[in-house]
C-alpha cells in the first residue's frame, strides 16, 4: 500500500465542498493499540454546509452538545449515532464555528481487512461491498464510535493520507444526497465514478 502525504488541518479548513470533492481517493487510517493500522481509500463522501443555507446538516439549528464538535477547529471527527443504532463520522471542515463537515460514507479497504471483518461480525471469508461500504459499515469496520467524536485526524493514530502521486485515480461524479428529505437536490454526494464500493443511493423519506 502506498501512501501520499499526510493532509494537515490546513487542507481541512478550506470550503466544504472543496474539501469533500478532494477527500475522494485519498486513504484513511487509523493505527489500533497493538494492532496493524486499518486503512481504506474513500470512495464516497457527502458536505453538510453550516452556513444556514443546508437544513439536512445537523449544525443547521445551532450549537448543542450532540453536535458540539461541528463548532470546533477543522480536522476533527464529528460522531454521532444515526436511529440510535449506527455511528456515523464525519471530519470537519472550515474554520473554526463554521459548523460544515464531511460524512464519510463508503471505503475499498485496503489494509487490515480481517480485522475490519471482525469489528463488522463478519466471516472471515465474507467479501464485497458489505465490509465498509455505507456510513454505519464503515465507522464499525474502523473501530469508530462516538467516543472519538472530537479526535483529531491530523495527528498519528488517525489520519488521512493523499493518493499515492504514483496512482491514477477515477473520475469524482455527484449527486444528491443518501437518504435525506430536505435539501434532498442539492448535489453535495461526490463519489468515485463506477467504483463497486460505492453505497446505493436511495431517496429520503419526507418527515412527519
Amino acid at each position: 500500500m502506498r501512501l501520499g502525504r499526510r493532509l494537515p488541518q490546513r487542507f481541512f479548513a478550506r470550503p466544504c465542498l472543496e474539501v469533500a470533492r478532494d477527500l475522494v481517493g485519498c486513504v484513511l487510517v487509523h493505527e489500533l493499540a497493538g494492532a496493524a493500522a486499518l486503512a481504506g481509500r474513500l470512495v464516497e463522501v457527502e458536505a453538510y454546509l453550516g452556513d444556514g443555507t443546508d437544513p439536512s446538516a445537523h449544525s443547521h439549528g445551532g450549537p448543542t452538545q450532540r453536535n458540539r464538535s461541528m463548532f470546533g477547529p477543522p480536522g476533527r471527527l464529528y460522531s454521532y449515532r444515526s436511529y440510535g443504532i449506527h455511528t456515523c463520522v464525519n471530519l470537519v471542515c472550515e474554520p473554526a464555528g463554521s459548523a460544515a463537515a464531511v460524512l464519510l460514507r463508503a471505503v475499498e479497504p485496503l489494509q487490515g481487512v480481517d480485522i475490519m471483518r471482525q469489528n463488522r461480525g463478519l466471516a472471515a471469508d465474507c467479501e464485497g461491498c458489505i465490509i465498509a461500504s455505507g456510513p454505519g459499515r464503515l465507522a464499525q469496520a474502523f473501530g469508530l464510535g462516538l467516543e472519538h467524536d472530537g479526535c483529531s485526524v491530523v495527528g498519528r493514530t488517525l489520519r488521512v493520507h493523499a493518493p499515492h502521486p504514483s496512482e491514477s485515480q477515477a473520475p469524482v461524479v455527484t449527486g444528491p444526497r443518501v437518504g435525506i428529505s430536505r435539501a434532498a437536490d442539492l448535489p453535495f454526494r461526490f463519489y468515485a465514478k463506477d467504483d463497486p464500493w460505492v453505497s446505493p443511493w436511495r431517496a429520503g423519506k419526507a418527515k412527519r
